[in-house]
């Protein structure tokens, strides 16, 4: 696989060229001699299987691709959630609340299962990448509850290393899946039940806290963790959650591929489809390793932001928030104006190896 400083050199020459000539490459080297050469398009596939690239002149592609105009970064655009394996607008709405009961005290007991398990995904057209995930999805699941919730998440680890789970919160420390600490790391082929109250409310995350951290987490076990205030917060037309992660696919000490949910360039090609003047509320997270700092930026557009989300009050109307490792907040806005707007890292290099996308927005 290229650096990501090469794949750059080569998007731009890319973006230069005159887009024709494409044919199925399947697992050859490109033709360089239409000036394509150097980008990640005709890079060799890290798992040696076929790289096609579509027609730029009709927009349509190959089976399993998509192609669209504007991308500086990968040529071959973005890869469709079937083949991907992931599926980033699904991600958008999918907050699991988990199995509920009560208990003698009348509280709510939410229950899930998570397994870790080892499984490869296709982030990039021709780029399979090994991860690490929870319950076969990066990021994992969106795990939602409400504040005071009792909690009990059952852990199986179905991979081939030792793993926990880390939720960021307020709990006891036999609970916070450190190793050493309590259940400490969980073997492959064992399992442990995490408990505890879901407190603060905020919008949180878990994680793997196995050493070596770092790869750990960017093999991708990481998900969502969302807890409501006991009164609720004001009712949004249209809430979502948004996690910025990043791939590093050569084991290099930096990342190729960047993206929100999981996939590089795909709200590009699949926009996030709001209405003109609803309320849109995003739960952004940030589990970006490799680099200090992530960066969220709306096009036309500002937003109201909550740090962590454990206030109900914005401390900032902006239109461009930054956030380190494991830092996240709440975004709040309405859109006054129908169109397509972009967002996206604002960190140029981020954006142009897959952290942009649209939002559209339709007439009330």
């Amino acid at each position: 696989m290229p650096s990501r400083r090469s794949m750059l050199s080569g998007a731009a020459a890319f973006a230069a060229a005159p887009l024709t000539g494409w044919t199925l490459l399947g697992a050859k080297e490109p033709d360089t001699s239409s000036g394509h050469g150097g980008h990640g398009a005709g890079q060799s596939p890290a798992s040696g299987a076929a790289v096609t690239v579509p027609d730029p002149a009709s927009g349509t592609g190959p089976a399993g691709m998509t192609n669209h105009a504007g991308h500086a970064g990968f040529a071959g655009g973005s890869v469709l959630p079937d083949r991907a394996g992931i599926d980033p607008t699904a991600i958008l709405y999918d907050f699991d609340r988990g199995r509920t009961s009560k208990l003698p005290d009348g509280r709510t007991l939410r229950e899930w299962d998570i397994v870790a398990v080892d499984k490869e995904f296709e982030i990039a057209p021709g780029v399979t990448f090994p991860g690490w995930s929870y319950n076969g999805r990066i990021p994992g699941p969106t795990l939602w509850a409400r504040e005071g919730d009792a909690l009990r998440i059952h852990f199986t680890n179905a991979g081939a290393h030792p793993h926990t789970i880390h939720f960021h919160g307020i709990h006891r420390a036999t609970m916070d899946g450190t190793p050493g600490i309590g259940a400490g790391s969980i073997a492959p082929g064992q399992s442990f039940t995490y408990e505890f109250d879901a407190t603060p409310f905020g919008t949180h995350l878990y994680h793997c806290h196995q050493s070596p951290l770092a790869p750990h987490i960017a093999k991708g076990l990481y998900g969502a963790f969302i807890i409501e205030p006991k009164k609720g917060r004001p009712k949004a037309d249209n809430e979502m959650v948004m996690v910025m992660n990043g791939y590093n696919t050569d084991g290099g000490d930096d990342n190729e591929f960047y993206s929100v949910n999981g996939l590089p360039f795909h709200f590009m090609d699949f926009p996030v489809q709001v209405k003109q003047n609803e309320l849109v509320r995003i739960h952004l997270i940030n589990v970006l390793e490799y680099d200090p700092i992530n960066s969220f930026h709306i096009h036309g557009n500002f937003f109201h932001y909550y740090p962590t989300g454990t206030m109900l009050t914005p401390s900032e109307y902006t239109d461009t928030i930054s956030q380190v490792q494991g830092q996240r907040g709440i975004l709040e806005l309405r859109f006054p104006y129908p169109g397509k707007y972009m967002f996206h890292a604002h960190k140029t290099e981020f954006a142009e190896l897959g952290w942009m996308g649209f939002f559209e927005v339709s007439a009330a």
